[in-house]
């Protein structure tokens, strides 16, 4: 059996439980369901992604495989009924999500994941043998990351074949720093390393200098500080020890954060 993580922007409960219920169907357990909540539900999947892969390193033995799921969805009129789904795999992990560039930016820029392999419902459907009612219930529905998505990482985690297209990732602009998520204090988890070094003053949107630090506990207590965080491969996070950065800046996940070494005065 493998561990199933579940990151979605449809999280209500009433999708927990459809989602629960259907996952421990086909694997005999049921998933842990992270919700993709918030004003910037990509930015959010984009680190969690990342965050869940690399927390499958450095476990002191093998360990066991994981399967990732991720759906975000947006209905953008670009595709017929919302992004196709796609699959890859990180050493001996699972990732199943939807083929949504920037829920993919970080693990293509931080692991080297370029390519995945996307699919067409209704092929892989069809191929799999469903009756015809099957296949349109399938492939029409609004809720594919139910009926669908569920059934692609169980087919691959079983080592069926499955129709499929070898498709890279589109790159994303290279802009801004963004407020990936905000946590539960309040810090502020940016989307990269900004290799600042402790000691080192920056401007933070354009408006208050900042020092960085080695770690929090080196923050002064409630000041405003910058470290190099928990998340990601050491991204940087802005902080207030004892207080929430997202309150005293005003910011949301999928905010760009403006930070600027600050002059130094004669």
């Amino acid at each position: 059996m493998y561990p199933i993580t579940y990151i979605t922007d449809c999280y209500d409960a009433n999708a927990r439980a459809r989602l629960s219920t259907r996952i421990g169907a086909l694997f005999g357990q049921s998933p842990t369901i992270v919700a993709a909540d918030g004003p910037d539900p990509e930015s959010f999947a984009a680190l969690t992604l990342l965050d869940c892969l690399l927390a499958t390193s450095s476990l002191g033995g093998d360990g066991h495989p994981t399967i990732t799921l991720l759906n975000i969805a947006p209905r953008d009129g670009v595709w017929p009924n919302g992004v196709p789904f796609c699959f890859f795999w990180h050493g001996k992990h699972l990732v199943a999500s939807t083929f949504t560039a920037r829920a993919l930016s970080l693990v293509r820029r931080e692991l080297g994941i370029d390519r995945v392999y996307v699919t067409d419902i209704r092929e892989a459907v069809t191929a799999a043998g469903f009756t015809p009612d099957e296949i349109e219930k399938i492939a029409g529905t609004q809720f594919r990351s139910l009926w669908y998505l569920p059934l692609l990482a169980k087919w691959v985690a079983d080592g069926r074949a499955v129709p499929a297209v070898g498709t890279a990732i589109p790159e994303t602009p290279d802009e801004d720093p963004v407020v990936a998520v905000v946590d539960n204090f309040g810090n502020c988890k940016l989307d990269r390393n900004l290799g600042l070094t402790p000691g080192e003053v920056v401007t933070v949107a354009q408006s208050k200098d900042v020092t960085c630090y080695p770690h929090l506990t080196a923050v002064p207590r409630k000041t405003p500080g910058i470290i190099q965080g928990s998340s990601g491969s050491g991204f940087t996070e802005l902080v207030i020890r004892g207080g929430s950065a997202a309150a005293a800046f005003g910011l949301r996940p999928g905010d760009p954060l403006s930070v600027q070494v600050a002059e130094k005065v004669a």
